[in-house]
């Protein structure tokens, strides 16, 4: 009779077991996601830096053509 009673607590502990070891399983889900959320963002910025620096560039080639048009137009 004894092991009849011990059952049902083996039973608990296993399927504690399998829960805490689906929980840290999760865990490393939720992490590998965070790094992959981390990664995406790093690369939204650097995109975004790289827009910012080619468009100033082009506005500062745009204002320099301006202003060598204004000095041609007022040297003649």
């Amino acid at each position: 009779m004894p092991s009849a009673k011990g059952a049902p607590k083996l039973a608990v502990l296993a399927l504690c077991g399998a829960l805490g070891a689906g929980s840290l399983a999760g865990c490393e889900t939720t992490q590998e996601k965070a790094a992959a959320k981390q990664a995406e963002s790093e690369r939204i910025l650097k995109a975004r830096a790289k827009r910012q620096a080619q468009k100033k560039k082009h506005k500062h080639q745009h204002q320099n053509g301006h202003h060598q048009q204004n000095q041609k137009k007022g040297e003649g």
